[in-house]
């Protein structure tokens, strides 16, 4: 009876022993996880833009016309100068291509200089502003005005991944501008920016 008790005692010893060396494991494992993305992700004292930065993106995504059934795609390419951490002057030039199931496709291109400002928390900067501009085509020309929004998420110190959205409409006289604004586009887009220029300090 001795015996058999001795030999459950190392056999529940050893069972403790695998259950710690298994905690172990997993503790080292999230350790260098942790560990990793320490690495990969840039410090929050570097990762957002500076004063004297220009920054380029370009983006991709679709918008739906709102009161219509109408959808379309769109690419963008813009550039931006930051004029300290947080306020950045910049144009914008998209190209949008329209799908509709009962009648023509079409294509508008906007130019459209733009305002934002920005809040740098670490690897995420969170911005606000607004643009004004002209949409055209073969066909037409008019003006363009809207809000815009996002967070450019750093993956290092000079390249951001840009989630972005931005509301616009359209008017051909300044006077027409509230009369249109409940007859816009939902743009949504994801891109990939740089920024260079500024003076980084490593702290």
């Amino acid at each position: 009876l001795l015996i058999r008790g001795l030999d459950f005692a190392h056999l529940l010893l050893c069972r403790t022993l695998t259950a710690q060396e298994e905690i172990r494991m997993k503790l080292l494992s999230l350790a260098g996880l942790v560990l990793a993305g320490a690495i990969v992700m840039p410090s929050p004292a570097l990762a957002a833009p500076v004063g004297g930065d220009s920054e380029v993106q370009i983006s991709g995504g679709a918008f739906h016309a709102q009161g219509s059934d109408t959808g379309a795609f769109n690419a963008n390419l813009s550039y931006g100068y930051f004029f300290n951490p947080v306020w950045e002057l910049g144009i914008r030039q998209g190209i949008n291509y329209t799908f509709r199931d009962k009648g023509s496709d079409f294509w508008t291109a906007t130019t459209t200089p733009f305002m934002h400002f920005h809040l740098p928390l670490g690897i995420f900067v969170p911005y606000l502003g607004g643009g004004i501009g002209a949409a055209y085509n073969d066909r037409d020309i008019t003006g363009v005005i809207g809000p815009d929004a996002g967070v450019k998420i750093f993956f290092n110190p000079q390249t951001f991944l840009n989630l972005g959205y931005r509301y616009e409409y359209f008017f051909s006289k300044f006077k027409d501008v509230d009369n249109n604004s409940n007859h816009g586009n939902h743009i949504g887009a994801i891109g990939i920016g740089f920024v260079w220029g500024g003076t980084r300090t490593t702290k």
